[in-house]
């Protein structure tokens, strides 16, 4: 089955999955860069979205399981709901700026979190640039924190 195919299965998917939360709304479908990309629009998005994104996350990787399930090789789904993922990104990216020059005006590293491990990336990404700073993931489990210091500092 071709990915295009997969769009409408996990559409439906979705959509069902919502109906059954009592959640009317509409979902969109599309294939972006290899992955298919599906954006839930409508009232509900603060309750589908959770805090700080934990419900879409939960969502997201139902959607996957429930679809890898079905499909012979592996499929990957992109969940959003009212462009909170865009949103969040740009939201983490002014975080980890305002906090990475607060450690080198300071000289004190900053532990913050825990963050999913897509939100680290971003923060990991925003501050990778600085060659002033360094970032490290701290802790167990797909929620971690995340340590920004000095580079010249040692651990």
């Amino acid at each position: 089955m071709i990915l295009e195919e997969w769009v409408e299965i996990a559409r439906q998917l979705m959509l069902g999955l919502l109906q059954k939360m009592g959640i009317e709304t509409e979902v969109e479908g599309s294939v972006k860069e290899g992955d298919i990309h599906l954006e839930v629009k409508g009232d509900e998005g603060g309750l589908l979205i959770g805090k700080h994104g934990r419900t879409l996350e939960s969502l997201q990787v139902l959607m996957n399981r429930m679809i890898n399930k079905q499909a012979k090789s592996p499929v990957r789904i992109v969940l959003d709901i009212a462009d909170y993922k865009k949103r969040r990104a740009d939201s983490l990216k002014m975080m980890a700026g305002r906090l990475g020059e607060n450690v080198k005006r300071t000289g004190k590293g900053v532990t913050i979190g825990p963050f999913s491990a897509h939100d680290r990336r971003i923060i990991h990404i925003t501050l990778k640039e600085d060659p002033s700073l360094k970032t490290e993931s701290l802790g167990q489990g797909e929620w971690k924190r995340l340590k920004i210091s000095l580079a010249r500092e040692e651990a």
